[in-house]
């Protein structure tokens, strides 16, 4: 019964996780597979750290060639994170045959595709759950899952730190500069939060999502995305006001095998599942033609959630070994990639508009919106009797991105509309 050694990039939240578990639950990881696995060598940046964990010293090098160069290891799990100098170390680990086990979604979001088309090269695999929701098994529900399927949207919260920061707005009514230091403390934003709250986190998730779901390969730059660093207090008042939450949500769609995908904050009916997603939990909206709406929900992140998918991924790995059929994954972006134009792109849109506070106005509010074509839902003007302008709260019928973008720029010449003050996409 021959030992799988297995060669761990990182040391850090995720590989201390992966360690506990793998000398922890080794008897029922050895029942699953067959064979004994050990952790053969570890890459850590400081040899004398103390650790949250107990490693043999013996174990650990500074040097990452030290494991990839090793003819012992099968299999590597990258928990380290990093993009130019990682791809280069999985892209040898490869070459030697090397099978990988990855948590690292902006490197599968950038360069996914060649790095499986590598692998199916050399007759490895590339597996990558805990890229994207964590402890939530998506990525293998969408590729096993849904394969007798066709998806047509997939919608989520794949970023927990910014549902950290709404939850908080929403349920507390903190400012987002204080919600947002608080989040630092707690380790859930980083010191330069900017990956999580401009939405660059959650567009590399989508991106990864969206090849799966619709099996085209999606880009970063085919995501349009926002963050929440505009969300004020107001917002959340009125979404609460009008029976919505509002939400960071990730949402492709296909239509007629015309893809679209996005992120940004989102008004969602509080009846919807996933408005009920609170503070760093993640939840992914499943749509099939077949089985109609499905919601996966867990934690997003976290030493023990994360290290559950990257050593499910371990196991996965090592029975493919076990049967020869490593390297056999099935191509999942053999579609053409066909966006969708601003036209193709629906949905329905709530305003907040400061206009001049006077006859007429509203009037030629409503000629704009009837002349480009967008249908309006509800219109609501709070008092505001210490302002001089007047505040109109407009929710729309669907209509198409474009129609709004000429709306809005209508709104931008016309002399009595002092500010657009917020524009934000409803679902649910």
């Amino acid at each position: 019964m021959n030992t799988i050694k297995v060669g761990l990039l990182g040391l850090g939240t995720v590989g201390t996780g992966v360690v506990r578990i793998v000398e922890g639950h080794h008897e029922d990881l050895q029942s699953q597979v067959g064979s004994p696995i050990t952790i053969h060598k570890i890459l850590v940046k400081d040899l004398d750290k103390m650790r949250n964990v107990p490693v043999d010293r013996s174990k650990l090098t500074d040097d990452p060639w030290d494991i990839v160069r090793d003819p012992e290891i099968d299999v590597i799990v990258e928990v380290m994170g990093g993009i130019a100098g990682t791809k280069e170390v999985i892209w040898e680990a490869l070459e030697r045959g090397k099978h990988i086990v990855t948590a690292n979604k902006d490197l599968m979001a950038l360069h996914g595709p060649e790095l499986l088309a590598k692998a199916h090269e050399k007759g490895c695999d590339i597996l990558y759950e805990a890229s994207v929701a964590g402890g939530i098994p998506i990525i293998r529900t969408l590729i096993e899952g849904f394969s007798s399927d066709r998806i047509t949207k997939i919608m989520g919260i794949v970023n927990g730190t910014t549902n950290y920061i709404l939850t908080k707005m929403s349920q507390e009514g903190a400012a987002y500069q204080e919600v947002l230091k608080e989040a630092q403390a707690l380790g859930y934003a980083e010191a330069d939060p900017t990956s999580d709250v401009e939405g660059l986190d959650a567009a590399r998730k989508m991106t990864i999502l969206a090849t799966l779901g619709f099996r085209a390969t999606v880009a970063l730059e085919d995501v349009d995305v926002k963050g929440i660093s505009s969300v004020s207090q107001e917002d959340i008042w009125y979404a609460k006001s009008l029976g919505y939450a509002v939400k960071l949500l990730g949402i492709a769609e296909r239509q007629d095998d015309y893809i679209s995908v996005s992120v940004q904050p989102t008004f969602v009916k509080v009846t919807h599942p996933i408005a009920s997603v609170n503070g760093v939990f993640n939840a992914v909206y499943v749509h099939g033609e077949a089985v109609g709406e499905t919601m996966f929900y867990g934690p997003g992140a976290g030493e023990m959630p994360t290290a559950t998918s990257v050593v499910a991924d371990l196991v996965a790995v090592i029975k493919n070994m076990k049967l020869g059929v490593n390297g056999r994954q099935a191509n999942v972006s053999y579609k053409e990639k066909k966006l969708k134009t601003d036209r193709q792109i629906t949905s329905k849109y709530f305003m907040n508009l400061h206009v001049d506070d006077r006859a007429g106005v509203l009037m030629q509010i409503a000629q704009v919106f009837s002349e480009l074509g967008v249908s309006i839902e509800s219109v609501m003007q709070p008092p505001t009797p210490n302002s001089r302008d007047a505040e109109l709260i407009v929710t729309t019928h669907k209509t198409s991105k474009e129609a709004m973008n000429n709306v809005l720029n209508a709104f931008d010449s016309l002399s009595a509309v002092q500010k657009i003050k917020s524009v934000y996409r409803v679902e649910g």
